[in-house]
């Protein structure tokens, strides 16, 4: 959802379009990490009876690159294969699904995981079951086992794919509406009296790929890593989705050929939604994160903080004036952030651009976590990878809002509405929608059991 709809030709292809990456240390198993790839956006929980499932088109990969390098260093591949019980009947299922071999599921999915490390590639898994997707309670009458029993061992680790609660919450209509926020609308260019924000995605699922892996096998010397000023403390992570060069239909049916053709892309949240431009949006879906350096130009002078002041006009003086590359915004979502910026953390990849949501292993679980991540003085959030609960939209406008400049350039002092931003808070920009409330579970995979139909709010 941080990035759902981010470009016009991923936008037609919703299976492959990913919306959210996470990557933590999980906080129950600290010697481990989890990531996790969510797919499939807007995804409402009455959506039978072609229920949402992964595509069978689609490789779906999740690469970690290490030792302080953008380069690809360990690559997840998942590919998906439905099958029908039953092709005679319409239904997804024929009666209550009790267990994950019940003979009332009709529309069955599986998957495979390779992983590929220094040029080899080696099947991890083959034919795990997906959970079927939360029907209602007839159909699905006890949710949480029947997700319970989908997690799956791999690898000195756990794995997870199938559908689960929307983590990400943000307020998309106000957003989208020439960047209003509804708790300072009434300083908006068209302004209207100050509310509360609404959370757009509290009624809704998506489709989710988790990994849990321990940190041993992701560095690069094969050891736990424990000093968080060292190179090799800090993996960069991100997902793609890939379709066939060709496909081919015939007579109700479409054959897939040629080879794999990247057409998705994320590693930090929200970037090709807000900072790459709309003529750019399909070739950087195409790109490797490692070939970032072309896009510089849109980090180093962001359309949204030049957008900000004319949208709020006379709210944001000093922001207009400053006419400086965004230095603060290339570290944080190009190279990592260098020591001697934040006390007592680093998460730099090099001065290579990429997009990648980079991740300081040595740095342990909050026992007090902040959703404001590192702006809220917690090292262990966001930008510091990626927690489920993480405000990101609110952390990320803050940061356009000039809330970071002053990391970097000393000289830059916040203006009044630039500190009132700083300020604000997620309950006031998504409506209430903190940590809780069943959208996340202490264990993994950490989102919560997705809403079912029957239960859809009007």
């Amino acid at each position: 959802m941080s990035s759902h709809r981010e470009a016009p030709g991923i936008s037609k292809d919703p299976v492959a379009d990913s919306t959210d990456l996470y990557a933590f240390t999980s906080p129950d198993l600290p010697d481990t990490v989890t990531l996790i790839a969510n797919y499939i956006p807007l995804e409402g929980p009455d959506g039978g009876p072609n229920f949402y499932n992964f595509g069978d088109d689609v490789l779906y990969e999740i690469t970690v690159t290490n030792g302080g390098s953008v380069a690809d260093a360990i690559t997840y591949q998942f590919k998906f294969t439905t099958e029908y019980a039953d092709p005679n009947t319409f239904l997804y299922n024929t009666g209550p699904i009790t267990s994950l071999t019940s003979a009332s599921w009709n529309v069955r999915q599986f998957y495979s995981v390779t992983r590929i490390k220094q040029g080899r590639a080696e099947v991890l898994a083959s034919k795990l079951t997906c959970p079927p997707v939360n029907v209602g309670i007839r159909s699905t009458p006890n949710y949480g086992a029947l997700a319970r029993a989908a997690v799956h061992p791999l690898d000195g680790g756990w794995v997870f794919a199938g559908q689960r609660r929307e983590g990400f919450y943000v307020d998309l209509g106000s957003i989208f509406d020439l960047g209003a926020l509804r708790p300072f609308q009434e300083l908006h260019l068209i302004p209207l009296p100050a509310v509360g924000g609404i959370d757009s995605t509290k009624h809704l699922n998506v489709h989710t790929i988790a990994i849990q892996i321990p940190k041993t096998s992701l560095t690069r010397n094969g050891e736990m890593p424990t000093d968080p000023a060292s190179a090799d403390s800090v993996i960069g992570v991100y997902t793609t989705a890939s379709r066939r060069k060709s496909t081919v239909l015939d007579n109700g049916g479409a054959t897939d050929v040629g080879p794999w053709v990247q057409v998705s892309r994320l590693g930090m949240p929200l970037v090709n939604e807000v900072i790459i431009p709309i003529g750019k949006k399909d070739f950087w879906n195409s790109t490797k994160p490692s070939n970032d350096a072309q896009f510089v130009a849109n980090y180093a002078h962001p359309e949204l903080a030049g957008l900000l002041p004319v949208l709020y006009p006379g709210v944001f003086p000093h922001l207009a004036a400053y006419t400086a590359a965004r230095v603060d915004l290339e570290a944080i979502l190009l190279t990592g952030i260098p020591s001697g910026i934040v006390t007592g953390f680093q998460n730099s990849t090099g001065a290579t651009p990429a997009d990648l949501l980079r991740l300081n292993m040595a740095i342990p679980p909050a026992k007090s976590p902040n959703i404001n991540g590192i702006l809220g003085g917690d090292l262990a959030g966001f930008p510091n990878g990626r927690r489920v609960f993480d405000d990101v939209a609110t952390i990320e406008i803050r940061a356009v809002a000039g809330v970071t400049i002053p990391l970097v350039d000393h000289s830059y002092t916040l203006d009044g509405a630039a500190g009132l931003v700083s300020d604000f808070s997620a309950a006031q920009f998504s409506g209430g929608a903190v940590p809780g409330n069943g959208r996340y579970i202490d264990h993994f995979p950490y989102l919560g059991t997705p809403l079912n139909g029957f239960d859809t709010p009007s």
